[in-house]
């Protein structure tokens, strides 16, 4: 049976972490954001803010209060979102099934993937990494068994953390924390469990559910369970997968057409693994280009009817893209991405012997880097051109 492994992605301070990465003089200050008028409530306040005891959900009054020499600004909620956009696409790149809370932070189904990732850890730091990469902000992470042991581990060790609960060691990882970790307990509730005695999450684990019961009433047989570290719930996704891609930030620029082909077929090679090991082809490619000087462009191409999903003919495409851009400076960013999926139904070859004898190698390789890795066997970088 597949083990479960949820991964929680929570973006540090977000608004405020954006506001810093883009203007210089805000970093290192405390950058309070939020509604700026005497009704106003903080929105996110960066970790230089919150050693004054400023946080979210505080009025702006109280926070001017503590911090009077703080960077206070309304919220670019239209820029936030395209960030967290981008960011957003990098965790489709790692799992199919995600479940966005905020523009700040999502659940990720990542099981399966020790398959790839025999150490979990790698996975998240893989992610991170990525996010920084592309987007120069830092993410907390955390991966359990479930959603409740993600969202905690994601917490625990705030900002640019990576936790990762061991299995079959949760309710020893809950057991000293303290009680309002627990889903459901506020302030009201935290208070009643405490006069009962009740302050850490494993003396809750230890209780019966009849004593719960008395302080929490209906909630005991939840609260037990989530302290024992159980939780069934299901990583919802947001939505159908619409589209599935690779890109990649490089640390050296890309200058000269020999190392841009050979990220190019790098790049349709894993974007067409990835549309196999989903069951599904494309009608359209897009090609994005993000130059030394961060100018960006885009490129695209719709089939007229036949899907896309072989690396072949993803390169092929990406090249004549590619051809199209009239590029006069270094690239820092390529991207592949195909969109209008629909799910691809095999059928037997009776005239194209080259076609299926490239469908049984494909099948041959991915069965083998299921269960191996991705690194065990891989096609050649460079294949023949003829099929170029």
């Amino acid at each position: 049976m597949q083990r479960r492994l949820i991964m929680h992605v929570d973006m540090d301070a977000f608004y405020a972490s954006i506001e810093q990465r883009d203007r210089k003089e805000f970093r290192g200050k405390p950058v309070i954001i939020g509604g700026l008028s005497g009704r106003g409530v903080v929105a996110t306040a960066s970790y230089e803010a919150r050693r004054f005891g400023v946080h979210a959900a505080m009025s702006m009054r109280e926070a001017h209060f503590r911090c009077p020499q703080g960077v206070f600004l309304s919220p670019r909620l239209a820029y936030y979102r395209r960030i967290s956009q981008e960011i957003r696409t990098i965790f489709y790149e790692y799992s199919p099934v995600v479940e966005p809370l905020a523009l700040d932070e999502a659940f990720l189904d990542i099981s399966g993937m020790e398959r790839q990732y025999p150490q979990v850890y790698t996975l998240a730091r893989s992610i991170k990494e990525r996010i920084l990469r592309q987007t120069g902000l830092e993410a907390s992470a955390g991966i359990g068994a479930n959603k409740f042991l993600a969202k905690v581990a994601s917490d625990l060790e705030k900002p640019n953390g990576l936790v990762v609960v061991p299995e079959g060691k949760e309710a020893a990882f809950l057991a000293p924390l303290p009680i309002r970790r627990l889903w459901g307990v506020g302030n009201v509730t935290a208070q009643s469990l405490a006069r009962a005695g009740f302050f850490f999450i494993g003396q809750v684990a230890q209780a019966s559910v009849e004593d719960l019961q008395q302080v929490v009433g209906k909630q005991a047989h939840y609260l037990q369970l989530l302290a024992n570290g159980k939780d069934a719930r299901p990583v919802v996704a947001a939505r159908a997968m619409q589209s599935i891609g690779q890109e990649h930030t490089y640390e050296e620029d890309l200058a000269t057409e020999r190392a841009i082909d050979e990220n190019l077929r790098k790049l349709a090679y894993e974007t067409a693994y990835r549309l196999r090991q989903q069951g599904v082809e494309g009608r359209t490619i897009t090609l994005k280009i993000r130059f030394a000087s961060f100018r960006m462009i885009t490129r695209s191409f719709t089939a007229p009817m036949q899907g896309i999903y072989r690396e072949a003919d993803v390169y092929r495409i990406s090249r004549r893209l590619y051809e199209k851009t009239a590029r006069q400076e270094p690239i820092r960013l390529l991207g592949l991405t195909v969109r209008h999926l629909r799910r691809r139904y095999e059928q037997p070859s009776l005239f194209d012997e080259d076609t299926a004898s490239q469908e049984k190698l494909a099948k041959t390789i991915d069965a083998v880097q299921r269960r191996f890795g991705k690194q065990a066997l891989m096609k050649g970088l460079f294949w023949d051109s003829s099929q170029s």
